[in-house]
């Protein structure tokens, strides 16, 4: 199978995906676990091929090394026509540095170590809400803990805001959060510092469910400092990633990861949140994707408000004070609002921001030990011919440096250094 022995395939697929599956489910899940691992979240490409071919058939064209015009004919063939070849051959380029099948089979091993399922489309336990994300939605999902929590996701709230919450927000988002469980409603977030991790905790004290979306392996708890609640949401509730285990969390990864605590709920509040904050841009996929979107108004002298109220200002967000108001919120919700835009990228350093594919390699960079091209591309998901032209680029602003065993990421520091030295 996709040529590996066939019998270990099924023997660690079915400890992931259920006993009774037959050998076409078998070959259709394998190959999406595999996709997780080679297709960075929010792959447009590749959810375009395994929606179109099925997930096993684009895994035989990655696995065969088909050119761009074989895979533009099979695509034609399904019946979607107007993909320019390029595409196929970015996305071939993006993805065979990372198609190892030692990496695949250890990942499984990984997973059924940890006690992982494998969530696919139209099976049980899929949140059908991701499906609103089109070509970006996941090809795959793996998720630790009790199977009633994904059900739960049909009636959930996504409350999202700052990794560094004041005691206001604290206190609105447990009020909220517990007031929530009390009406029948699960609670999602991203089990981040702050705001997300006191959703999270009065949710449990309220004996209700919880879901956390992850941005890296689900065996990989982050931030470290949650490990004692992400355990317990694993206990009580269900921690879902679409990452394979063993992947690391990356910036891209955290953004892409808010695509999906946006989809897999039903609105989303953001009670706390900086005019940059990564919650804006959860609030934007939101909003793409026809959701609410309600916003805690704060002290108009607070920093950590900022955001909320830029939200209810410029971008239709409904004010909300209580649980009652949050219910309120869905239950009103009718049309796409206006504001369906993509709101600005969080956190944004001094000078030119980083685009997508530069946020990716430096988030595949070290700043102490240096990587060789090809290890950058398979961490980062790139092609090498971009991996190279991107270096090239980011030398010349000075954000990365060639050493003799590879390339570094160079901190603020290290920039001002090579200023003076100029």
């Amino acid at each position: 199978m996709f040529g590996l022995a066939e019998a270990e395939v099924a023997t660690l697929v079915r400890a992931v995906a259920g006993d009774s599956l037959d050998r076409e489910q078998i070959r259709d899940r394998f190959a999406r676990a595999t996709w997780t691992g080679i297709a960075e979240p929010g792959d447009r490409t590749a959810g375009l091929v395994t929606q179109v071919l099925g997930a096993a058939d684009a895994m035989e064209g990655v696995v065969a090394r088909w050119p761009a015009q074989q895979w533009a004919g099979a695509v034609f063939a399904a019946g979607l026509d107007g993909i320019p070849e390029t595409e196929f051959q970015q996305a071939m380029e993006r993805w065979q540095p990372r198609l190892q099948s030692a990496v695949a089979l250890q990942a499984l091993r990984q997973a059924v170590r940890f006690g992982s399922r494998l969530l696919v489309p139209d099976a049980e336990g899929w949140p059908s809400g991701v499906d609103d994300l089109g070509l970006h939605a996941p090809i795959g999902l793996w998720m630790r803990g009790v199977d009633t929590a994904l059900p739960a996701l049909a009636r959930s709230v996504a409350l999202v805001g700052a990794r560094s919450a004041t005691t206001y927000g604290e206190h609105v988002v447990m009020e909220i959060s517990a007031g929530l469980v009390d009406r029948g409603y699960a609670i999602v977030s991203g089990a981040a510092y702050g705001i997300d991790g006191m959703a999270h905790r009065a949710a449990l004290a309220s004996r209700g469910t919880t879901v956390a979306f992850l941005a890296g392996g689900v065996d990989r708890f982050y931030p470290r400092g949650h490990d004692t609640l992400l355990t317990r949401i694993v206990a009580e509730g269900a921690i879902i990633s679409e990452l394979p285990c063993g992947q690391p969390p990356t910036k891209w990864r955290f953004l892409q990861r808010n695509r999906l605590i946006a989809a897999a709920s039903q609105a989303t509040v953001v009670v706390e949140a900086g005019w940059r904050s990564g919650s804006l841009n959860t609030a934007g996929h939101a909003a793409e994707i026809g959701r609410p979107i309600g916003a805690i108004p704060g002290p108009v002298t607070s920093a950590a408000s900022a955001g909320c109220h830029r939200l209810i200002r410029d971008y239709d967000a409904t004010l909300v004070t209580s649980p009652d108001e949050v219910a309120q919120l869905l239950r009103d919700f009718g049309d796409t609002p206006d504001a369906a835009v993509r709101l600005g990228a969080p956190e944004q350093t001094a000078g030119r921001p980083p685009s997508a594919d530069e946020t990716r390699l430096l988030d595949a960079l070290s700043f102490r030990s240096p990587r060789e091209v090809p290890d950058i591309a398979a961490r980062s998901g790139l092609s090498i011919a971009a991996v190279q032209s991107l270096l090239g680029s980011l030398e010349i602003e000075e954000r990365v440096a060639e050493r003799e065993r590879g390339w570094v990421k160079l901190g603020q520091r290290d920039s001002k250094r090579a200023a003076r030295r100029s």
